[in-house]
């Protein structure tokens, strides 16, 4: 065991070793807590879930809910580039669906929810959304509605920003 020499006491020792470690002392608590911008994405379009679940489908005889479907997937992964793009598998598995007796569109809604729910986490809110209740809701007829409120919550977040604007994102 060595003993410090003349003028290197623990001061010192401390410092060479917060400078090997990564060099700087950590930030204050105030500012650890402040959102810290992680990443950038474009921003989605705030559409009205009432025109989206009841409106349009109406009007166009039920293909705006397959248009509705695409681009909502198309949106969430140009927000987020993590969130994978399944905006032409989720189409297809709409049209397609019945092929498996309507299983893989299920599978396709639930997941949406989660898609939706790491929008919400990227946009520093807290994840509300969930694949268990869009899946309730959707057997009911009220799916559309729900979702588009939970995605909503991530467009008003950014405030007036107009839709496909470079955003932000937290997490």
């Amino acid at each position: 065991m060595s003993y410090p020499q003349q003028g290197q006491g623990q001061p010192y020792q401390q410092q060479q070793q917060q400078a090997y470690q990564g060099g700087y002392s950590p930030a204050p608590a105030q500012q650890q807590q402040q959102a810290v911008a992680r990443g950038v994405g474009a921003n989605m379009k705030r559409r009205n879930p009432v025109g989206a679940w009841l409106g349009l489908p109406m009007i166009t005889l039920g293909v705006y809910g397959l248009v509705w479907m695409f681009k909502v997937h198309n949106e969430l992964h140009n927000y987020d580039r993590r969130i994978d793009d399944a905006a032409t598998g989720a189409l297809l598995s709409m049209i397609f669906g019945f092929v498996t007796l309507g299983i893989w569109p299920l599978v396709v809604w639930c997941k949406l929810g989660g898609r939706i729910a790491q929008a919400q986490r990227a946009a520093g809110l807290p994840a509300t959304c969930s694949g268990g209740m869009g899946f309730l809701l959707g057997i009911l007829g009220f799916g559309v509605l729900y979702y588009q409120i939970q995605i909503n919550k991530v467009v008003d977040r950014y405030g007036d920003t107009p839709a496909g604007q470079q955003v932000s994102l937290v997490a």
